[in-house]
């Protein structure tokens, strides 16, 4: 659950300021574990037969066909952007780790660091199935845990930088908006574990007498915990320290010590590694499935190997063209995840539920799935504004 996005949220906040930044924060905190209860009652909600993918939930509400195309390219466009989100996050991780490292010599460009994050993809990625990368997801969460206890720790270290500012850095009204809608989309994918908890609980057993919902809810009860422990104190004490001028990379403004910002860097790229093949692993299981059942290939090694190589190479390669992090959080946490997580869950909860009209129930689903649709539509707008001032002064596959 405690993914990259962790790393922007200072960022965030500079764009929020104190005031809507921490209702924002704890708002979508209570939020996405409500649709994340609601997605753990609903995995076993008819006897006999379980939801395993997200997309089977949706079916079984909107009907076979429309089900499908309201979930799955939902679902593929959050996936597919955590991942070329966390090539440009393991990229720039290494590149820190190598400026720090060499000091004054001069740096190597962040595509070779994106490339050279990809070749461990491009290994793990022939992994069979979620059980054989258990050790790198138990891996992946201990280091998302250390180097969010290190960011935190370096900026109580470091102290409240002179001359701190906590205004709108934006000079305009219409650029403080712009950011504003940008931080929105930052929050929304730090809460990314909904397109993958259906596929994760499917792994435990379940019987009548011991339904699958029950240690599913501790364990999403525990990570939601061990969240706020990690979101809260990185983004509030990291925004305290810097201020409006701190980096959409928390560690990326903290420069020392520098063996500790070293190594909450390495931790970040063994958490990318592992994260990338949590969300990648779904993709897989469509492509194939797709590539099998609806256009006949054989389910061969040479298949596999060619479909799983393609995927990784394609998120290289868009990580390579738009590598700029900030922008790429605020898109693709608006455009793809305020849907999957803040307010699909609730539209199914309706039509399967059906909870008494006015009721609280009712009530509270309409309102999350207001403000994920307001989200939706304002947060990429930002995020899109960002990645095209960006743009102007970068030079591609310089």
């Amino acid at each position: 659950m405690v993914g990259a996005g962790v790393l922007s949220l200072p960022f965030a906040m500079s764009n929020l300021g104190w005031g809507p930044g921490i209702v924002i924060l704890v708002l979508s905190w209570v939020i996405t574990l409500f649709t994340l209860w609601q997605m753990v009652e609903m995995h076993e909600m008819v006897p006999g037969k379980r939801f395993d993918r997200y997309h089977e939930l949706g079916q079984h509400a909107f009907g076979e066909k429309l089900g499908l195309w309201i979930v799955v390219p939902q679902q593929l466009i959050c996936e597919v952007g955590v991942d070329i989100v966390y090539m440009v996050t393991g990229g720039k991780s290494l590149q820190k780790i190598h400026i720090i490292a060499r000091k004054d010599k001069d740096p190597i460009k962040l595509t070779y660091f994106i490339m050279i994050f990809a070749s461990a993809q491009f290994v793990l990625s022939h992994l069979p199935n979620f059980n054989s990368i258990s050790g790198i997801s138990l891996a992946a969460a201990v280091m998302s845990l250390s180097y969010s206890t290190i960011a935190c720790t370096a900026s109580v270290h470091k102290g409240v930088q002179p001359g701190v500012e906590y205004g709108y850095l934006a000079q305009s009204t219409s650029g403080t908006a712009f950011n504003f809608f940008t931080a929105l989309g930052d929050i929304a994918f730090a809460y990314s574990g909904h397109n993958v908890v259906l596929e994760i609980q499917a792994i435990i057993p379940s019987s009548p007498e011991k339904p699958s919902k029950k240690p599913m809810w501790r364990g999403v009860v525990i990570a939601y915990i061990v969240v706020a422990l990690c979101y809260f104190p990185v983004a509030f004490i990291g925004y305290y320290t810097f201020g409006n001028k701190v980096d959409d990379n928390i560690l990326i403004s903290l420069e020392k010590p520098e063996w500790l910002i070293i190594t909450a860097n390495m931790f970040v790229v063994i958490h990318v590694i592992g994260g990338y093949q949590l969300f990648a692993m779904p993709v897989f299981d469509m492509i194939e499935s797709l590539l099998v059942k609806k256009l006949h290939f054989r389910p061969t090694t040479r298949l596999r190997f060619i479909t799983r190589n393609t995927y990784v190479a394609f998120t290289m390669l868009v990580g390579i063209t738009f590598p700029f992090f900030g922008g790429l959080l605020g898109f693709f946490g608006g455009f793809a995840f305020s849907p999957t997580t803040y307010f699909l869950p609730c539209v199914i909860w309706l039509i399967i539920k059906k909870p008494r009209k006015f009721s609280l129930s009712w009530f509270v689903n309409w309102i999350c799935i207001t403000l994920g649709v307001l989200l939706m539509i304002l947060s990429p707008i930002g995020g899109l504004r960002n990645i095209i001032l960006q743009a102007k002064n970068y030079k591609f596959y310089d």
